[in-house]
This record gives structure tokens, sequence and C-alpha cells, in this order.
């Protein structure tokens, strides 16, 4: 998401910018996270989301969904970084709501590679569920703003936490911050890809881009020389794919 960042760091360092300040933590069922937002906040964000695919990641929908929970426009004043917090709250709450949209029975012998692919989906099919995806070229031009950088960045990191957990990776070894800047660097690939490119009428073209991206993790991503090259080169072909279409980044 981050990508300006990825672009001016050097190659052998990018991978580091998707590593927490704190020790990795995986979230789950038994240790719930404390609500994200505030009562007035979330019913006023829960409201002006709706507002999105009519008016847009906008100061517009923000004061639409304070109006329509009974709330004055200057309620707005809640969210000081605007029509971010907007695109932050689809953020935070899908993430929260993965675990919710997929689960995956038990006993069933399915390697950890299908259920982060299945997860990956899962998460971008709520873009579409949730009516935001023709709006969403604005949502990523939001995340790249300087000032927006490091919150999407950790909002980006702790969705890759989740999807490790959720598909069975609790590991905490040298290995883990790899694995987190790789699918990292992966989902936000394809989230560029699903929406600036894909027209196929149920994200084909979205999932076959999507396991090219994890096949060159499976060549690459063993060797550090090799992965922080590619890291570098998805930051660039994202960045160039976006703005092809528009996107400022």
């Amino acid at each position: 998401m981050a990508l300006r960042t990825l672009l001016r760091t050097p190659a052998s360092l990018r991978p580091l910018l998707l590593q927490p300040r704190s020790k990795a933590l995986y979230h789950s069922n038994e240790h719930p996270e404390p609500p994200p937002y505030r009562e007035a906040e979330s019913a006023i964000l829960s409201s002006a989301i709706k507002h999105v695919p009519a008016h847009g990641f906008t100061q517009q929908a923000l004061t639409l969904g304070a109006k329509d929970v009974g709330y004055l426009d200057i309620s707005t004043n809640l969210f000081p970084r605007g029509a971010y917090d907007l695109v932050l709250y689809h953020l935070v709450t899908q993430r929260l709501a993965l675990k919710h949209r997929i689960q995956f029975p038990e006993g069933q012998n399915i390697g950890v590679g299908r259920k982060v692919k299945s997860l990956i989906l899962e998460r971008l099919r709520a873009n579409i569920d949730t009516g935001v995806l023709p709006r969403y070229q604005e949502a990523l031009g939001l995340m790249s703003l300087a000032e927006n950088i490091p919150s999407s960045l950790r909002e980006l990191g702790l969705l890759s936490d989740e999807m490790w957990y959720l598909a069975g990776d609790t590991s905490v070894d040298a290995s883990w911050y790899t694995k987190r800047a790789s699918l990292s660097g992966v989902y936000a690939a394809t989230e560029v890809f699903q929406t600036t490119v894909d027209q196929s009428s149920d994200m084909e073209d979205t999932e076959e881009f999507l396991d090219r991206r994890l096949e060159e993790v499976r060549v690459v991503g063993s060797a550090v020389g090799g992965f922080g090259q590619w890291v570098g080169f998805q930051a660039g072909a994202i960045v160039n794919l976006a703005r092809s279409k528009g996107v400022r980044i």
C-alpha cells in the first residue's frame, strides 16, 4: 500500500518496512481484540460506508453517514483525517470480519498455502460485497498519501498476521518477518490488480494474477537477496500499474 515509501528505500531494506515494532502477535477467537471504535464513531462510519458506492471515499459520505444516525454535521470532527478515516474503517472491519467470512473444516488436510490463497480471495471479495470496489481507486490514492502511509502499512501488516493465523501458521521464528512481508506484498499487488485491471465476471483474472504472485514467492522467497529484489520489483510494478490507471501514487 505505501508504495512510494517502498520505492524510496534501498531494496535490501524494503522488507523491514513491513516489520512490526513489537513482537509478533496473532489474534484468535480465544483472545479477541477490543472494539476498534467507540459507539458514536462506529455508528457514523458504518452508516457512511454505505454511501461510498454513490459518493466515494469522501467527506460527503461521512457527513451523510452522520445525518443517517442522527448526528449533526459537526460530529464528523471525530475523524480528523477525513475521508481516510473511512478508508481505514473499511480496512479494519474487513480484517476483523475475515475469520467469520471463511472457516476451514477441521480434520481436512488443507495445506497452509491453499488456505492463504483462499483468505486473500475472500478478503478481496469483501471489496465487492460491500459495494466499494468501483470506488477503490480513491481508497488506494488516500492510502498512498505521505501522512497516511504509516497507518496503511500497519493495517496491511495486521491483515497479514491475521491471514497467517487463520491459515494455521502461528510460528514466530526467524522466517516470520519474511513471510509477513511476502504476504503483504502479494496482497497489495493483487488488490491493485483487482481494482484497476480485472474485468472478469467473478474475479477469475484476479485469481490467476494471485496464483502467479504466490508462485513467485515460492520460487524466490527462500533467498534473502532474491526476496529483497522481489519486493522492490513488485513495489515498482504496482506503482506503474496503478499510475497507468489514473491512481495518484
